[in-house]
């Protein structure tokens, strides 16, 4: 996910991420503006709330995304058209602090039901997470949190829920509550719809419980610190070269540590993303003799994704883990 060029805090990213990068579905062409349709008409701000709209409203809804495929979301501006579009629309669904311009729409937007993520489960402060295990990880912990202290005013919370399956179904199951109120007449679908994507999102979590339960170690690096939920939820450590900023250049003292530690820790791969320059991570990893390969956190589907929709990319960085992790 990309920060600007300075850090952000989570919440800017929470909201970025949640406005961020969406595909355009099928029935979201920029022709079926949010509120012509005879259908119940939604906004989404990135491709994980454009997917739960499209599951959970199924032929009920016309899905419009603010983040357009390939589009980084926490750079997001807005059109326009796209802001009179969201003002049209019968319900806007985002996840709030990840892109501040569509929180700034949305917050003078008159739409009835703006339905914000990041209220629907527990967001969490992962901002340390990359520091937290490893060699001389306090003195990095403390000028990471400095940073972020000075840069936003409070701690960041970690905007990337949706990449725990457990977590992104709570959220699921309170959008489908608001469109049920939203949309009354159709209230028995969106039911039905969330309890079938609850029951595919229980299963991924079941699949990434069996299949990182026994490994030879819990230890991956990342280009930037994406996957705190995930490493959470599976046991796992996450140690991000940069921090919420992928962007930036590690310091040298850092590579050496990340070095030090992969010999520590049996770690065999840096993982980047599809959106981000890959520049770093390969330095890493020739430096240190590792392997590289693709994580995908999920912000939006292009060409490049390792799977055509939410479940098929998050099986794709399973498979990634198993192989980096030694999966037994």
């Amino acid at each position: 996910m990309n920060v600007r060029r300075r850090r952000i805090s989570g919440i800017a990213v929470t909201a970025a991420t949640a406005l961020g990068l969406g595909t355009l579905s099928a029935c979201s062409s920029d022709s079926s503006a949010a509120g012509n349709t005879d259908k119940f008409d939604v906004v989404a701000s990135f491709y994980p709330m454009e997917y739960l709209a499209e599951q959970i409203g199924g032929d009920h809804v016309n899905v419009t995304t603010l983040t357009e495929p390939g589009q980084e979301p926490h750079d997001l501006e807005l059109s326009a058209k796209q802001t009179a579009q969201m003002g049209e629309a019968d319900a806007v669904l985002y996840l709030k602090s990840l892109q501040p311009a569509v929180d700034e729409a949305i917050g003078q937007s008159d739409v009835k039901t703006k339905i914000d993520a990041a209220s629907l489960t527990k967001l969490e402060d992962h901002g340390n997470v990359e520091h937290d295990h490893g060699h001389g990880g306090e003195e990095h912990a403390d000028e990471h949190a400095e940073e972020e202290h000075s840069e936003g005013g409070e701690h960041a919370l970690d905007p990337h829920v949706w990449l725990d399956p457990v977590k992104y179904a709570e959220i699921a199951e309170g959008v489908a509550k608001s469109f049920e109120k939203a949309d009354p007449d159709h209230a028995d679908d969106y039911r039905k719809n969330a309890e079938a994507l609850t029951k595919k999102l229980g299963g991924l979590d079941t699949a990434f419980k069996n299949g990182l339960a026994k490994t030879d170690t819990k230890v991956f690096f990342t280009n930037h610190a994406a996957f705190g939920y995930l490493a959470e939820r599976y046991g796992l450590t996450q140690e991000a070269i940069n921090g919420l900023d992928p962007e930036s250049e590690p310091s040298p003292a850092r590579i050496k540590e990340l070095q030090q530690e992969a010999k520590a820790d049996g770690v065999t791969t840096v993982f980047y993303e599809t959106l981000v320059s890959d520049k770093t991570a390969k330095t890493l990893a020739k430096d240190a003799g590792l392997k590289t390969d693709v994580l995908d956190p999920l912000e939006g589907i292009t060409d490049k994704s390792k799977g055509e929709d939410y479940v098929g990319v998050m099986e794709a960085n399973l498979k990634a883990l198993e192989t980096a992790l030694g999966a037994k």
